[in-house]
Order: structure tokens, then sequence, then C-alpha cells
């Protein structure tokens, strides 16, 4: 069974895709650029700013399926700059519990939507 996650609290989908699904007691966000919810506009700043935003995205769909941030499992980051993965790190830790964090991979890309710098997407337990 698989059920679509939709909140007003984390931008509308860009695309022909759910923010969310949940399928087997798993929650499997789309990638999250920084886009603040209120305006659907790229979040100023740089990419401390970026980051929190996608993250603050991936929580609040989280939220909205029943989960939670330290339900998360893995996580995929996208960078345009590598160069800002360890700034990104440093915001990204603030919100995973140490002992507990989620695996993850990241990689640096070409180019992402909007002109985001970062994209994060997120696999996490329901339960």
């Amino acid at each position: 069974m698989r059920k679509i996650v939709a909140t007003e609290k984390a931008p509308a989908a860009i695309g022909p895709y759910a923010q969310a699904n949940i399928v087997d007691g798993f929650v499997f966000t789309s990638g999250q650029v920084p886009i603040a919810p209120a305006t659907g506009e790229l979040v100023e700043g740089g990419i401390e700013e970026q980051t929190k935003q996608s993250l603050e995205n991936i929580k609040a769909i989280l939220e909205e399926a029943g989960s939670g941030m330290d339900k998360v499992v893995k996580t995929t980051c996208f960078l345009t700059d590598m160069n800002n993965f360890a700034k990104m790190n440093e915001v990204y830790a603030a919100y995973f519990t140490e002992g507990a964090y989620p695996s993850r991979s990241a990689f640096q890309v070409g180019a992402l939507p909007k002109g985001a710098m970062v994209e994060i997407e997120a696999i996490a337990m329901k339960e």
C-alpha cells in the first residue's frame, strides 16, 4: 500500500512528483531544494542558509507523514560545489543525533533546480 504525502509547510512540487511517498513503513521524500514554502522562492544567503531550509522542508514533510528527523535512516545530498561540503555538514549535523546518524551519500552535480546550491532527499521509518 502506498500513500502520498503533501503539506503546505514545505514547498509544493515544481514538477510531476510527490513531496513524499509512504511505502511499507518507510517515508521516501523527494529531493528538497531550499525553497521557502511561504514564498515559493529560493532562500537568500549561502550554503548554510540553503542547507537549513532544505532540511526544514524535509522535517515538515516527515512530520506530516507521521515520522521525524530522528527516524531518518538514509539521506542523499547533492551539492553544486564540493567546496561547500564542510559548511553543509556543520548545519546538517545539527538536525541529527550523534551516535544515530543516518547513512548518507553526497555528490557534486552540475546544476540543481532554481539555481540551488544544495538538494537533500531522505528515507525515514514511519514508526
